[in-house]
């Protein structure tokens, strides 16, 4: 073993207390303001369906739906990578799950919108229809034909639909509250937020609910969704969104980008907005980096041309949707928004084929960490639990299965949660 060094100090035992004793309070700030990922299931989309459309089948028509544009435009495998432009090796195993996805879940996030999509409405009828989607949710999760998550987007905290918003949250919730209760799954999504005191007084909107109904603090969450130039940079020059998770007071689940009304805040002309545009890249820049290590998810917003219309079309959206898709989940945007059936089928494969050509590359590197192999690339802890994330990721829509990553890796499904989310000085890896 060697000579075995004499080890010496200058400093008192006192200097280290006292350097402790001085940060406690940044200690606190730290562990409260940024917590690190959730650990749950982030959904790989959101599909927004109007109040007055959504229905008990909804789901299921457009998977349905979905698969019909599979079979109209591009009937096998071949045809579909084709169109796409995945690599032959992956054509079949994406085009499978792709499949079998639609099928089982075609729909991972569900928003039933009383915004935008729904428009002003008589309150008579906006009441009854909030009322019947509580029902409806109710009765998905019951029968199990809910996708993982569903909720509402309420109209937003500015004067004009301010207490029509409030009204048809409490509708909703209350409802839901009296078919039994609030799902797992419930997700709010609060639009147009321009100040944070917006957010702060949606939060005493859901405190004022919890409370009267005996419910846990803090039981209620929801999105934020940034539309608006204001909500990335305030008047004063400060970042609002920064801000506005902050004002949430630990609510804050997402934020959500707005494609369209972002663009058009911003000055965009209509034919120029889409995700790709500089402004929304700014825009989406400033959220994450925001929402950094505060389990805030950020999602990418949506694309307006749909897949409609003689093959030939269908193909040019699907080119364009899957395009946009793959470079935002390339720049770590892993949710984005659907808005047409059609777009489901690229959703999935742009998912899938993303996750699927770096399964072996990813559970290799993660595997020569484990076991302190080395290899061609030095690995660090982050790239660690970067490596464990995109492999959970991967496994939570359905692109990957477990037992395949387990076989890569020599890891179980708790070990790369254990790597994605690990308490400092905490991580315990089975791996032989």
């Amino acid at each position: 073993m060697g000579q075995q060094e004499k080890v010496a100090t200058s400093l008192a035992g006192t200097v280290s207390e006292e350097i402790s004793a001085s940060l406690t309070a940044v200690d606190a700030e730290l562990a409260r303001r940024y917590p690190g990922d959730p650990g749950t299931r982030q959904p790989v989309h959101t599909v927004y369906v109007p109040g007055d459309v959504f229905a008990l089948g909804t789901l299921r028509s457009w998977g349905d739906q979905a698969l019909a544009a599979l079979d109209e435009h591009a009937p096998d495998a071949a045809s579909f990578a084709a169109v796409l432009g995945i690599p032959e090796e992956l054509a079949g195993p994406v085009h499978d799950r792709v499949r079998a996805k639609l099928e089982r879940e075609p729909v991972e996030d569900l928003r039933i919108d009383f915004e935008d999509g729904y428009g002003p409405r008589p309150d008579a009828e906006e009441d009854e229809a909030a009322a019947r989607a509580a029902r409806l949710v109710s009765e998905a999760y019951a029968n199990g034909t809910a996708a993982p998550y569903m909720g509402i987007r309420m109209k937003c905290m500015e004067a004009g639909v301010r207490d029509r918003g409030i009204r048809t949250t409490d509708v909703f919730l209350t409802g839901l509250m009296e078919a039994g209760g609030l799902p797992e799954g419930l997700v709010l999504t609060l639009p147009k937020v321009t100040y944070p005191e917006q957010v702060t007084a949606f939060v005493r909107l859901l405190e004022a609910f919890e409370k009267a109904h005996g419910l846990d603090a803090g039981r209620l969450g929801f999105e934020i969704q940034i539309e608006t130039s204001q909500s990335i940079l305030a008047a004063d020059g400060t970042a609002a969104v920064a801000r506005m998770i902050d004002a949430a007071q630990g609510r804050a689940t997402g934020l959500h980008y707005g494609t369209f009304d972002y663009s058009a805040c911003v000055g965009v002309s209509a034919a120029y907005q889409a995700s790709d545009h500089p402004a929304a890249d700014h825009a989406k820049a400033v959220m994450q980096v925001a929402a950094a290590g505060t389990g805030v998810r950020v999602s990418d917003g949506s694309t307006n041309v749909l897949p409609v219309g003689p093959t030939d079309r269908v193909h040019e959206a699907w080119r364009l949707h899957y395009g946009l898709t793959r470079r935002a989940l390339a720049r770590a945007y892993y949710q984005g928004w659907d808005m047409h059936p059609g777009h489901l089928p690229t959703r999935y494969a742009a998912v899938y084929t993303f996750y699927r050509e770096g399964l072996e590359p990813a559970a290799a590197r993660l595997a020569a960490y484990v076991a302190k192999a080395g290899g061609d690339v030095m690995d660090e802890p982050a790239t660690a639990k970067a490596l464990s994330g995109y492999l959970l990721r991967g496994i939570d829509c359905g692109a990957l299965d477990t037992a395949e990553v387990a076989r890569l890796t020599g890891l179980t499904r708790a070990d790369l949660d254990a790597f994605a989310s690990p308490r400092r000085g905490d991580l315990t890896v089975t791996a032989p």
